[in-house]
């Protein structure tokens, strides 16, 4: 007997693009998930939890920075869950990022990440109880003119499902 009813994927016909163009980060709990409105994976009304603070964007160069999201299937357990990593470059290693940075690993808190792709779609990761942690952050000068003078962020969630797409309109009532 089958699980789920199968239903066909067509090829688009939109250009595809990489990368992802924009990042905000909110605190792990901002998002009321109790009056959110999710159809079929879209989120198309959030508000944020009463005295959450805002979303705050995250500037950074074009083709530096992305996002996977990996399918973990085990068939002798019968689980599934989604590992989410997005990989954020910022160049640049002064006091003001280095403080910034600080706030988001100190005690490791718990974060709710949008990102933008470039194919104009908004990402949301850390919207259930899983959310999600900077498990990462690596810099330094690098050595030639030409090299990384910056950190590079990682940022990973372990959840039952893959990220939503959330609408635009919805994001900016939200920064």
């Amino acid at each position: 007997m089958a699980c789920n009813t199968l239903i066909e994927i067509l090829k688009s016909c939109n250009a595809n693009l990489g990368g992802i163009v924009k990042f905000y980060i909110g605190n792990g709990d901002a998002i009321d998930r109790d009056a959110a409105t999710i159809t079929n994976g879209v989120i198309t009304a959030a508000d944020l939890v009463s005295g959450a603070g805002p979303f705050v964007e995250f500037e950074f160069n074009p083709n530096t920075s992305n996002y996977t999201e990996t399918s973990n299937i085990d068939l002798a357990t019968g689980s599934t869950f989604y590992t989410g990593v997005i990989t954020l470059q910022l160049t640049r290693r002064e006091a003001t990022k280095r403080q910034n940075l600080l706030l988001i690993s100190s005690g490791q808190p718990e974060l709710t990440i949008f990102v933008k792709d470039s194919n104009g779609l908004y990402w949301a990761f850390g919207i259930d109880d899983d959310k999600v942690y900077l498990t990462g952050n690596e810099g330094g000068s690098g050595q030639a003119k030409s090299d990384l003078n910056g950190y590079t962020l990682t940022f990973t969630t372990e959840s039952a499902t893959p990220a939503y797409v959330i609408n635009e309109a919805v994001v900016e009532g939200l920064l």
